[in-house]
């Protein structure tokens, strides 16, 4: 099934790549949060709506309601998509660059694994990705510091 997943997500990457952003141009807003370097090798799309695989066996294993949900993002690898709309949303790009991070330190099939098993475990808001993910976005809204941030996102893993 992983590979599977993972085959539609670069397939999807792959489709909309002449529409992908460096985060980058991020720089000043996330200055002392995250790299330089980590954001060049980031990046965004902005679609009408979300791409998400819709295999029959997703929904067998309980993940129909993830799956039928609307979101404003979603990250895939290094790369995440947000709707028209919400690009100028700094506390969206902070959540979907924080799974960025955690595609990075897991790899694709170890994140697509753990994502499916805590989607069916827990439901989205309860995922323990989901939670780190908010959790470190409310800290930038509350413009609190994170000391080395990839590191601690990566200490929590």
């Amino acid at each position: 099934m992983q590979n599977q997943i993972e085959a539609w997500i670069d397939e999807t990457i792959a489709a909309h790549s002449h529409l992908k952003k460096s985060c980058a141009c991020f720089e000043r807003t996330f200055q002392g949060y995250y790299p330089f370097e980590f954001l060049e090798d980031s990046y965004f799309v902005v679609v009408d709506k979300l791409p998400k695989p819709n295999f029959p066996e997703l929904r067998d294993l309980g993940l129909s309601d993830f799956l039928d949900a609307e979101f404003e993002g979603i990250t895939y690898k290094n790369t995440y998509f947000i709707t028209k709309g919400h690009e100028r949303n700094m506390s969206l790009h902070f959540h979907e660059l924080v799974h960025v991070q955690q595609w990075k330190l897991l790899g694709a099939s170890a994140f697509i694994s753990r994502y499916i098993q805590e989607m069916g475990s827990y439901g989205y808001m309860s995922a323990p990705l989901e939670i780190m993910a908010y959790d470190y976005q409310h800290k930038f809204e509350r413009k609190e510091t994170i000391s080395n941030l990839l590191h601690s996102i990566a200490i929590e893993m």
